[in-house]
């Protein structure tokens, strides 16, 4: 357990951290940053509060991932992408990541009392695209374009507070949800073996197992 964590009780955690599209860098223990952000240090950070987590049970974990976990795969040989770094393949490599540890994580969860599920939120107006690059004359058209077409930061949070708190989704483990709806997934996202490979490979790059 956490001895410095000053909480006594955790009833939800939501991994919502994320770096959309940036240039490639690395995070300071040389993973690819988007990689390094979006899936291992939601899975650290979820492993360092998992003991909270079931003392609390009945408690949720809620993944956020996106619709373009759709575009990615996830290349074993690869994944700090020192061979080769698409910016977009990396974003969505990461989102699909997202969703086999939600998978992996809800199979290990069985029975604990604490579920864990995904959300796709759609495109929020967030400063999360400050990577992607608009021209100045553009600027406004884009700014009111986005009001009308992507959603406010209240509307993208909308499905992340629904199967946070909602008794709808009460028991309901390793779905991944839209609209406050369960989605359909690719069967890559859903891929039991993938999954499982992915996390005894996460575990070793965050240095839980050495």
């Amino acid at each position: 357990g956490n001895k410095s964590l000053e909480e006594p009780r955790l009833d939800v955690l939501i991994n919502n951290a994320g770096i959309y599209q940036c240039p490639y860098t690395r995070t300071e223990d040389g993973f690819e940053m988007q990689f390094g952000v979006n899936h291992l240090g939601h899975f650290l950070l979820t492993h360092l509060l998992l003991d909270l987590l079931k003392r609390s049970a009945p408690s949720r974990i809620v993944v956020v991932s996106s619709k373009l976990y759709k575009h990615g795969y996830i290349n074993f040989e690869d994944l700090s992408s020192e061979k080769s770094y698409d910016k977009a393949f990396a974003y969505s490599r990461s989102k699909l990541a997202n969703l086999l540890f939600t998978c992996e994580l809800a199979r290990r969860l069985e029975g604990s009392g604490v579920t864990a599920n995904a959300v796709t939120p759609g495109i929020v107006r967030t400063n999360l695209g400050r990577h992607v690059h608009i021209a100045v004359f553009v600027r406004p058209l884009f700014d009111l374009l986005s009001r009308s077409l992507f959603r406010s930061p209240e509307e993208g949070a909308q499905t992340s507070v629904y199967v946070a708190s909602s008794p709808d989704v009460d028991n309901v483990q390793g779905k991944c949800f839209a609209d406050c709806q369960p989605q359909v997934l690719l069967d890559k996202a859903t891929d039991q073996e993938l999954a499982a490979k992915l996390w005894d490979i996460s575990e070793v790059m965050v240095g839980i197992i050495t």
